[in-house]
């Protein structure tokens, strides 16, 4: 079945654009916003943003590969990012991601079996000042210990529930 926008989203598609002198300047922000609605990058949403840009699906194959903000298949309801760049290493960025591993009962780059998390590593979050931090969706959390990350966990598990 093709994929499809809602009529919201084909709104915010003319004004994305409308903002760019091309098509082909619109590939990411559109890929955005059919990540939004779709969870990830499936071929049918390659096929859409490529005849909307006016683009072979290679070449935006190509963009969805290269960037690591583009899922490349079915993710968790959240998204939790552990930064491991050098700061956030120094200050247990590790123990975290372990906490985190061990709690959800998943490998970095795997989703739980409930659909609700899957746990990815950032080579930079851009919170070096507050490491160990993660971002989970769009939220930082920042200055990280197991027992912040077990509280922050119990409250998106009873959010979904």
């Amino acid at each position: 079945m093709p994929f499809a926008l809602s009529t919201e989203r084909e709104r915010e598609t003319a004004d994305i654009f409308s903002r760019y002198p091309n098509k082909l300047a619109a590939c990411i922000p559109l890929l955005h916003l059919c990540q939004e609605q779709n969870g990830w990058i499936s071929d049918e949403v390659i096929q859409f943003v490529a005849e909307r840009c006016e683009v072979s699906t290679a070449h935006v194959q190509g963009v969805v590969t290269f960037y690591t903000l583009f899922n490349q298949k079915p993710v968790g309801k959240h998204q939790i990012w552990v930064c491991r760049t050098l700061s956030c290493a120094l200050r247990g960025s590790d123990q975290i991601a372990r906490h985190l591993q061990k709690k959800l009962g998943v490998h970095i780059g795997e989703t739980t079996k409930d659909g609700l998390f899957t746990l990815r590593e950032a080579e930079c979050l851009a919170a070096c000042g507050q490491g160990p931090m993660m971002l989970i969706d769009k939220t930082y959390h920042e200055n990280l210990t197991p027992e912040k990350v077990d509280k922050i966990l119990d409250e998106l598990t009873g959010e979904a529930k």
